[in-house]
């Protein structure tokens, strides 16, 4: 046999081999997939079989499963510019100090929409304000208008409202004179609830009206002015504004561009405050 035979035998046994090592390997691979096709699938079957007796356990997997899913949709959606998304809060609406026209009578509603244009706030606080007012001016047997009144000209609506002294929200109150009335509303920082805010000014200016004997002298005593000459014009101010919110309420037509009786109280008058007087306020 010649060497050209002996090679050419050579080769072919060595392409045999190789073939049968490779259909080797390919076999071995596929069962090895098999089997970890098949190892998975045991396991999850397994594992719904174990979970259907273990109902606890099947709430838990399906508990993580949801979060991981939801913090993925919110990791999407931040990456996507949405810096709201897992924040939402649907019970923030009740913090809201809102209510609609819809629901108060129709005096209210004249007021409270002749207060909206006349200090450029929105309709839907005030209106709130404005039926608070109502109910707890009846409560108080003090006039709403009255109320209202002291509010324009004291933070003209803003319930963040603070005087350099101390007198803080819609009725500017001397919260730190006055903690002991925000006890049953959680404690001082109510002063920046309107609601709350007005409340304790209703009882503040009641008690005001009670020590001086009427409501003109009362409320000289609410701004802090009792023991002074002058109150700097404020008790007028605040009567003024009273009668243009009454004729509001009885339907008669008031510009709301009407001779500035409102607004917040001049430095000369907020400066009372610091007198001995201010205690009662």
């Amino acid at each position: 046999m010649g060497t050209f035979d002996l090679l050419h035998r050579a080769q072919r046994a060595a392409t045999r081999s190789a073939g049968v090592f490779a259909r080797d390997v390919g076999h071995g691979l596929l069962e090895v997939s098999h089997n970890t096709l098949a190892l998975v699938g045991l396991a999850a079957v397994a594992m719904a079989l174990f979970g259907a007796g273990r109902p606890e356990l099947r709430q838990q997997v399906e508990t993580v499963a949801l979060d991981w899913l939801r913090d993925r949709h919110e990791q999407r959606e931040i990456a996507a510019g949405n810096v709201l998304v897992g924040i939402d809060e649907p019970d923030a609406v009740a913090r809201a100090t809102a209510t609609d026209l819809g629901s108060l009578s129709k005096e209210q509603a004249a007021v409270a929409q002749w207060l909206a244009r006349r200090y450029r706030v929105a309709t839907e606080p005030v209106a709130a304000l404005v039926q608070e007012a109502w109910t707890i001016g009846q409560r108080a047997s003090l006039d709403p208008t009255l109320i209202l009144a002291i509010m324009a000209i004291e933070s003209s609506f803003n319930p963040f409202a603070q005087s350099p002294v101390g007198a803080q929200g819609l009725m500017q109150v001397m919260t730190r004179v006055h903690d002991d009335k925000y006890g049953p509303f959680g404690g001082t920082h109510a002063a920046f609830d309107p609601i709350t805010n007005l409340r304790v000014g209703v009882q503040v200016l009641k008690e005001c009206i009670a020590r001086a004997g009427s409501v003109a002298e009362g409320l000289r005593h609410y701004v802090g002015a009792a023991m002074l000459e002058t109150d700097g014009g404020y008790a007028g101010r605040v009567l003024v504004e009273q009668g243009h919110l009454r004729a509001v309420a009885e339907g008669r037509r008031v510009p709301v561009t009407v001779p500035n009786t409102g607004g917040p109280v001049p430095d000369k008058v907020a400066a009372l405050h610091l007198g001995g007087a201010a205690a009662a306020r």
